[in-house]
């Protein structure tokens, strides 16, 4: 069995931040044509390195702007570092973005199977947990409601419970339970909690160093898209809260 299930090696991106306002598509391509686009380089994240091994929970931390979702985001395969490699073994459930993977117009169930087969779930097996996704989220009063009508914290719900219906070999959780009441928030905990003792490999961000030192054992502290620490989560969190 794979040891390591995640493998960051001297990962860069760069985005390119455009300076003219272009308010349509043909518009931005005659300029582009035209060579008449200006931008500034900015490199999100710079050189990260770092490996994560088979059930460990791990936080990523850092003021707005260090890079922590921009590194979920290519270590889910959302995006495509500019440099350097990231390697993944096993299922990914990500959770990086509150909504992504929904349609707003259509109801909760049948996001249950929207959501579920772009997570790799078949229809079949999404029919079995349908029950147990309607009894976790606690939505039984609008599960035939569009989701459009949600607040954030149904939506995290939902999200939640579609994502953690199996048992996958890595979970990416990105603030999404700094959305919704305390009790379920303690709900998620206890299920991640359970996917962990599983064997689960967590990927988890949060403003909230209480959160982070109460679910992870280990923290990687980002700054301005560098890597400034990785240790116990006790160690790097006073490196942080020292900044």
């Amino acid at each position: 069995m794979q040891d390591t299930v995640v493998r960051v090696n001297d990962v860069s991106i760069q985005f390119r931040l455009y300076k003219e306002n272009v308010d349509s598509l043909k518009e931005y391509l005659i300029k582009k044509f035209k060579q008449k686009l200006t931008y500034d380089e900015f490199w999100a994240l710079r050189n990260i390195n770092f490996e994560i091994k088979r059930g460990e929970s791990v936080a990523l931390i850092g003021k707005n702007g260090s890079g922590k979702s921009t590194l979920l985001k290519i270590i889910a395969g959302v995006l495509k570092p500019t440099k350097g490699v990231v390697q993944t073994y096993g299922t990914i459930a990500p959770m990086i973005e509150l909504g992504a993977g929904f349609d707003m117009d259509l109801t909760a169930r049948e996001n249950v199977y929207l959501n579920g087969s772009i997570l790799g779930y078949s229809k079949s097996e999404l029919r079995k947990q349908e029950e147990n996704i309607l009894e976790f989220s606690e939505l039984y009063d609008f599960f035939d409601v569009p989701i459009k009508n949600f607040s954030s914290g149904m939506i995290a719900r939902l999200g939640f419970a579609i994502a953690t219906i199996y048992t996958p070999d890595i979970l990416i959780v990105d603030e999404i339970l700094s959305v919704g009441d305390y009790n379920f928030q303690q709900k998620c905990h206890k299920r991640i909690q359970e996917m962990l003792s599983k064997g689960t490999t967590l990927l988890f961000v949060s403003h909230s160093i209480e959160q982070v030192k109460e679910i992870c054992d280990r923290a990687i502290l980002l700054s301005h898209g560098e890597m400034l620490a990785d240790g116990k989560t006790e160690e790097v969190s006073e490196i942080y809260s020292s900044m």
